[in-house]
């Protein structure tokens, strides 16, 4: 019983090494930008000003990483009030029945070159449904970097079926993200692995 004891006190008090080996990022909100577009007879091109990232690893491989993004969807931002109302509206983002946008990668693909596949589950609208986001990671010499990813989605596949009055809108959209990940403790990611 005392060795139990000894055992789950220790384990507290003492982190494991395997943890201590697992780099450990933070995504810089004032670095980063989460936008949009999409092609329409008046140019749709906005932002989310309110979202979190996580980047989380439980090796130094770059395929253990998990990619985490929650976006406030009533924060989007075209620089139209008539267009981001319409956007926040029931035909569109619904954010007062849905005021979450998000992807969690749930596989992690190398394409070579520093070039990712993030496999996810994308939810829009209150709908889910996988999708996948391109990555570059761009390492600046010291483990931190850039990470930029794009992803096309069918707006249908989600509900969003109406238009804006006098604006023809395509139905495919392409999200960007450009991530400033620092890393803050924890050895480099193996790109290579």
């Amino acid at each position: 019983m005392r060795l139990a004891v000894f055992l789950l006190v220790a384990s507290s008090l003492f982190p494991s090494v395997s943890r201590a080996q697992v780099p450990v990022f933070e995504i810089a909100t004032g670095e980063s930008k989460v936008q949009f577009n999409v092609k329409a007879s008046v140019a749709i091109v906005g932002v989310f000003e309110q979202w979190d990232a996580k980047l989380t690893f439980t090796s130094t491989a770059a395929t253990s990483a998990v990619l985490d993004i929650q976006i406030q969807a009533g924060s989007v931002n075209t620089g139209s009030g008539m267009k981001n109302g319409k956007l926040r509206g029931k035909d569109f983002f619904d954010v007062d029945e849905n005021p979450l946008i998000t992807f969690k990668s749930t596989k992690i693909v190398p394409l070579g070159d520093d070039k990712f596949e993030a496999d996810g589950d994308f939810t829009i609208r209150g709908v889910t449904k996988p999708e996948k986001l391109i990555l570059t990671v761009l390492d600046d010499g010291t483990g931190s970097g850039t990470v930029q990813g794009t992803m096309a989605f069918d707006r249908k596949d989600y509900g969003m079926n109406s238009g804006i009055p006098f604006i023809r809108i395509a139905n495919r959209v392409e999200v960007t993200i450009n991530f400033k990940a620092n890393r803050v403790s924890g050895p480099r990611v193996d790109l290579k692995q």
